[in-house]
């Protein structure tokens, strides 16, 4: 089943793409570095792009974008592949078989840097192990059978070693120590420091190899039969793999989503229970990378953001739909940036009372009697839901917005008396379990009316224990609901509880004399100890 996860929203339009000679220049790769996107063509230019984010009326955010300046490689071939490093104000790029560095502030060459030869593909460490800030490694595939290690500062890239391969690597992702890489026909993870190599699984020729890195060591790869799969540096695989879209073009991570891509579509999976989340149509995609948080998705002509739903958003869409475990999920998992620890938690309560109440209609009593208590729900919206059982003297208004639509339990049981009667003993249950928690400090009186009423209308062994104790029910409309159903001894209790002797007294002496009828008529002796006492 589908949520919407993500909303697509145009960055850079066909129009915004056009060259100075007005010619469409056709996207071949992209990179993004705080707030600027720099496009590679197919024509041999890189095109830098300004944007800010704004608020949509949709509630979504929204991106305005400027032309910039750009640069000309010097020969009309395409730009295979460009990385930034903000930390060195630069941006490398593979060109022509030569990985070169510009400077991000203008486009022009650092030439100081010099270049890289022989490059077929490279990447950044994306978990480095050096202390050195204004140092980064960088992994570059040659045309030999070799990876090669550089580092780089802001003016220098300097080779430290190389590592052999048994075969042509065509793509590769670095963290840490840890390659993982794709040869020809298989995955596998090198360690850099100790030169040992890690078989992961084989790919055939159907296979676009591509390598994401999920977390610490651990890389989502493109499968056979369009499986996405997770593996550790290790080898092992912690999550179960996720069927992705049939020809896929590129991917992405977003935690907790997937977000794979062919020439029509993009679809969305969660990597917490691997279903389909969502589908957006997309024709002719080139491009689609997480960048700094944000994700970007290039056709050759234009560039859109795929901008995320507020996560409060989905799980409300989820709970709208009852699909309370997968809105637990999501909720339990996404990242919920910009909230503090008090602020998610007060949404996170309200997700799980909102989800207790769809439990209770469903009838699962166990799991909504622990979302009532974890998510500490106000126990007068659940009473409220039993007619009769709230004092007359409390005014109570249900939560606005509401946490559910549910009338009372009439509609959840339709009108099944088995059913009805279920549903009084789960509450009897649910309020035993919390009388003596700070769930009920600000409604005892509520709490108490309602058990004294379940109690007495069920004919429970516990009316006479409970009247007795040191209860804070409604005298009065309890009084009158023991009556009414002729629960005699249990009144002369509860009135002797309060300290009316005297009432009690009289209901005894009655009860022992015959003038009143009850179900539980007590001995002269016990008359005699209680008044004594």
């Amino acid at each position: 089943m589908s949520v919407k996860a993500f909303e697509l929203v145009p960055v850079v339009t066909r129009n915004e793409q056009k060259g100075e000679h007005h010619h469409q220049q056709q996207i071949e790769c992209l990179e993004s570095c705080g707030k600027n996107i720099y496009i590679g063509t197919s024509d041999g230019y890189i095109i830098n792009y300004a944007f800010e984010e704004k608020l949509l009326t949709s509630g979504y955010t929204g991106y305005e974008s400027h032309r910039g300046k750009q640069y000309y490689m010097g020969q009309k071939k395409p730009v295979n592949l460009m990385k930034a490093a903000s930390a060195l104000n630069c941006l490398l790029v593979l060109f022509d078989g030569n990985i070169i560095m510009l400077r991000l502030v203008d486009l022009e060459p650092a030439v100081s840097a010099g270049k890289v030869k022989g490059a077929t593909w490279f990447c950044l460490n994306e978990n480095p192990d050096t202390n050195n800030p204004f140092s980064i490694q960088m992994c570059v595939a040659s045309r030999k059978k070799q990876l090669q290690l550089f580092s780089v500062t802001e003016d220098k890239i300097m080779h430290d070693r190389d590592v052999s391969l048994s075969d042509h690597c065509v793509n590769m992702v670095m963290d840490g120590s840890q390659i993982c890489v794709a040869l020809s026909s298989e995955y596998v993870v090198i360690n850099c420091e100790s030169n040992t190599l890690q078989d992961l699984f084989p790919y055939d020729f159907e296979t676009a190899p591509i390598i994401r890195r999920i977390s610490k060591e651990e890389f989502l790869l493109s499968g056979p039969s369009a499986l996405g799969m997770f593996a550790t540096a290790g080898g092992i695989s912690q999550r179960p793999p996720v069927h992705m879209i049939d020809n896929l073009v590129s991917l992405c991570y977003s935690h907790p989503y997937v977000l794979a891509m062919n020439s029509q579509f993009v679809t969305i999976h969660s990597i917490i229970d691997q279903q389909q989340k969502q589908t957006i149509p997309f024709t002719g995609g080139v491009v689609l990378g997480e960048y700094d948080g944000r994700i970007f998705l290039a056709s050759r002509n234009e560039i859109y953001g795929i901008v995320p739903v507020p996560w409060e958003t989905q799980i409300q869409a989820l709970l709208d739909d009852k699909r309370v475990t997968e809105a637990l999920d999501l909720a339990t998992n996404s990242y919920k940036t910009g909230l503090s620890k008090q602020q998610f938690h007060k949404i996170f309560t309200k997700i799980q009372q909102q989800a207790g109440f769809i439990e209770f209609s469903r009838l699962h009593f166990a799991e909504a009697k622990r979302l009532f208590r974890s998510g500490q729900v106000d126990v007068r919206e659940v009473i409220s839901l039993y007619p009769f059982l709230m004092p007359r003297s409390v005014n109570f208004t249900r939560a606005v917005p509401p946490l559910h639509d549910l009338a009372d339990i009439k509609q959840v049981s339709h009108g099944n008396q088995q059913q009805m009667q279920q549903c009084k003993q789960f509450l009897v249950e649910f309020l035993e379990d919390i009388q003596d928690t700070q769930q009920i400090v600000h409604c005892r009186k509520e709490v108490d009316t309602s058990l004294l009423k379940l109690y007495a209308e069920s004919n429970s062994s516990s009316l006479n224990e409970f009247v007795q104790g040191d209860s804070e029910a409604d005298l009065k409309e309890c009084a009158d609901v023991l009556q009414k159903l002729n629960k005699q001894h249990a009144l002369a209790l509860l009135y002797r509880s309060r300290g009316d002797f005297a009432n009690a007294l009289i209901i005894w002496t009655r009860l022992f004399d015959g003038e009143l009828k009850g179900d539980d008529t007590p001995t002269l002796a016990f008359i005699a100890k209680t008044l004594s006492e």
